[in-house]
Parts: structure tokens; C-alpha cells; sequence
């Protein structure tokens, strides 16, 4: 769940920030916690949490106190993660259950609208590959999110960790299929489809059993069926970014896709996205050559991460290079469904149905030949690198991805947005 910082302009850098958030005013009433007191004057009222969010407590909504006793008054020894958002730290409820408590930094703009962004959709949601909200705590200028707990720790880690053991082949398919299902459920199940916007190996959690769950919804936007794309402030992680969505803020389910697929790359090669220190080519541009060889019946050894040493089944592993080629292509519209990735996956349609009867060329396909009313043209990671950005708009993580917010243009906010009951 913790995630690289967020860019903001008027966020101050995490290096002052205290371990825990600071002791908020007295709690507000139920009366105060009107849609006015967070989501603005014009905004609806959040919607009403599942009854099954009420674990432990009489309804999801906790205090602050609830909260600082669940997590031991935010011992710095339950600290699971911080970034930009604020601090995410393990708790225990009365009756044992086990959470995840994200504490969002106070008096940010953007934290608020995170906090929005996250309590709206995924008190919608429900499946068993996306991680489940608890509740919320709403106490002065504290917003605190409070999920489920995942306890194997994120896909990033176990992928990259220093000193991990090497993940096996049967556990990177079973996370690149349950992944999938979540992404599917987003983007064809929901009424509006949601776009997560922040797809990265660091927001796919784990169970004991290796089971994906999706996570971080904090960049998320609801798009209904009418609308082709949403025009939206460009933010999320360097090397996981669709080329349409990075130069033109035009936002679609299949910019999602293109994540999902530098994911697919990442369990397929074991390489990180993109090193922000090197000039070295993104692991989509490193790829791309070798995907083009492997459509056309070609050898593609290369791409596989030699820590396998062969252990792997060699028509899943196929499969798995033609989702990832059809999910990076560079025309959005040419872009596999999230459904059609998951059919391939579980071998339930050939592999030529991804193309969808199309024989186009490679350059189509891959490269930036074609436009649609989906594509925004090309952009080059290098002269985002090195177009001196300020440190809040782009910071780099420990882990050497980085996030950035486009600050030119407002953020679009869609209209006649329709809840689901």
C-alpha cells in the first residue's frame, strides 16, 4: 500500500514530517461531517460504506482514538510504509481483526482529494482480487483510511527486494491473472467503470498465498459510458505511464492496460520499469524489439528473467508475452480489454484473438505511426528526466521509480457522475 511521493505544489517534503500524525482536534459530530466538511459545497455526500465494513465497532466510521489504540498509538515499530500521502501503519481492532491504517497528511490539498478519491470507490467495490475499506476517520484536518490488511507485503518487494528469493514461474502468473480479474471488474463491471490511474508493481499486494490484491485508489476516476476518455491532470509513476495519457492527459481504461502491461514485463523479465538515474532505455523500449520478434514466431529468450533457469511452462509463458505485447501497444484503441487479457491467461481463447483479426503493422502496433481520438502522440522519458522539475513535481522513491504531476492544466472532474446503490 505505501506508495512513492506524490508531487504537490504546496506539500512540504516528507524528510520534516513526524513517525505518526499529530493528536487531532476533538472529534467532529455526525451533523459536522456534512459533504460540505470534505468534498466540498458542489460535491455529493460520500456514499454509505457495506454494513460488512463494521468490524469490531458499531459502524465503519472510527475515531481517532479507535484508531491510535488499534495501531499502539502509531508505534513507529508498526510502520509499514510513508510517502507523500502520509504514514500507512499495521493495527488490531477489539475483536482481532487485523488493518491497515493510512494516515493522510494534513492540510494537503491533494491528500484531501485522495481521501475522496479512495472512501467514493472503493466503498463501491467489491472483489476478491481488490483490497477492502474498512472505514474511515474523519477528526478535524485528520483523514485516515483504514483497510483490510494484506500480510506478504507488495509485488515490487518480493520482485526486487534486496536478498528476495526468486520468485517461481506458477506464483508470477497467478499474480499477473489475479491482478488481471481486478483490472477486469474495474473496467467492465462497474457502473461507472473505474480507472485506477496508478497500476505499478508497488499497489499489487500479496496474501500468505500469493493471491494479488490491487490497491491504492487514492488517483482514481470514474468515467461513464458516454465519454471515450477523461481529460485529467497527468499524474502517476515514471515507466508505467501510457504514451497518450503522459503528453496529453487523456485518460481511458486503456491507459490502465498499458500499466498492467510494463506489470506483465516487470513478472515476465524480473526488471524494474525504468532506472530515473540512467539514460538507459525504459524496460518498454528494451522490450519492444524483442515482442515484435516473439509475434512473428520468433525467439524471445531475452526477454525472460534468466533467474528462472528455464522453470517455467513454455506456452504460459507465450501467453504471457502476447498480453504484455497487446497491452503496450502505442494506439490505446489497439490495446487488448482487461476481460480479453484474463481470457488469455486462464487459456481459454488463442492467442491470435488479442489482435482481434487485425494484421497490422508492427509499426502500428508498437510504434507511433497511427493516431486515434485515444492517442496523444509520443513522449520521451529522457526529457521529462532532465526538464529540471521542481522537487514537487517529481520525486524518486528508494526503490528508483518516481511519480509526477503535470501541473499544466486544472484537474477535469467529470459530470453526472451516477452512484451505484
Amino acid at each position: 500500500m505505501p506508495t512513492p511521493q506524490r508531487g504537490s505544489t504546496n506539500v512540504s517534503s516528507e524528510l520534516s514530517w513526524p513517525i505518526a500524525p499529530p493528536p487531532p482536534p476533538p472529534m467532529m459530530s455526525s451533523s459536522e461531517m456534512s459533504s460540505a466538511a470534505f468534498s466540498g459545497p458542489h460535491q455529493p455526500p460520500l456514499p454509505p460504506p457495506h454494513p460488512s465494513m463494521a468490524l469490531g465497532f458499531n459502524q465503519c466510521s472510527f475515531t481517532y482514538d479507535d484508531l491510535s489504540a488499534a495501531t499502539g498509538e502509531f508505534l513507529k515499530a508498526n510502520l509499514l510504509g510513508q510517502g507523500g500521502f502520509g504514514f500507512v501503519h499495521k493495527g488490531v481492532l477489539p475483536n482481532g481483526k487485523e488493518i491497515a491504517v493510512k494516515s493522510l497528511k494534513a492540510n494537503s490539498g491533494q491528500g484531501e482529494r485522495e481521501f475522496q478519491a479512495e472512501v467514493e470507490i472503493i466503498s463501491r467495490v467489491h472483489h476478491r482480487h481488490l483490497v477492502s475499506l474498512v472505514g474511515y476517520c474523519i477528526s478535524g484536518s485528520q483523514r485516515l483510511l483504514v483497510y483490510e490488511f494484506v500480510p506478504n507485503g507488495t509485488l515490487e518487494y518480493h520482485l526486487h527486494g534486496p536478498g528476495r528469493p526468486v520468485m517461481d514461474f506458477p506464483t508470477r502468473l497467478k499474480i499477473a491473472l489475479g491482478s488481471a480479474k481486478g483490472f477486469a471488474y474495474l473496467h467492465e463491471d462497474c457502473h461507472p467503470r473505474i480507472i485506477h490511474r496508478d497500476i505499478k508493481a508497488a499497489n499489487i499486494l500479496l496474501d500468505h498465498n500469493c493471491e494479488a490484491k490491487v490497491a491504492d485508489f487514492g488517483l482514481a476516476k470514474l468515467s461513464s459510458d458516454t465519454n471515450t476518455h477523461v481529460s485529467t491532470r497527468i499524474m502517476g509513476t515514471f515507466g508505467y505511464l501510457a504514451p497518450e495519457y503522459a503528453s496529453s492527459g487523456k485518460l481511458t481504461e486503456k491507459s490502465d492496460v498499458y500499466s498492467y502491461g510494463v506489470m506483465l514485463l516487470e513478472l515476465i523479465t524480473g526488471r524494474r520499469p525504468m532506472d530515473i538515474n540512467s539514460d538507459d532505455d525504459t524496460l518498454v523500449e528494451w522490450a519492444r524489439p524483442i515482442l515484435v520478434r516473439a509475434t512473428e514466431g520468433g525467439n524471445y529468450d531475452d526477454l525472460i528473467d534468466p533467474r528462472l533457469e528455464g522453470d517455467f511452462d513454455a506456452q504460459e509463458m507465450l501467453c504471457m508475452v502476447a498480453c504484455a505485447a497487446a497491452s503496450i501497444r502505442h494506439s490505446a484503441r489497439r490495446r487488448a480489454r482487461m476481460s480479453q487479457i484474463v481470457r488469455a491467461l486462464e487459456g481459454d481463447v488463442s492467442l491470435d484473438d488479442l489482435n482481434e483479426g487485425m494484421k497490422k503493422s508492427h509499426s502500428a502496433m508498437f510504434g507511433s505511426g497511427e493516431s486515434s481520438e485515444y492517442d496523444g502522440g509520443s513522449y520521451d522519458l529522457k526529457k521529462f528526466k532532465k526538464s529540471g522539475m521542481s522537487s514537487q513535481e517529481f520525486t524518486s522513491s528508494e526503490h528508483g521509480t518516481g511519480e509526477f504531476i503535470h501541473s499544466s492544466g486544472e484537474s477535469q472532474e467529470l459530470g453526472n457522475k451516477k452512484r451505484s446503490p
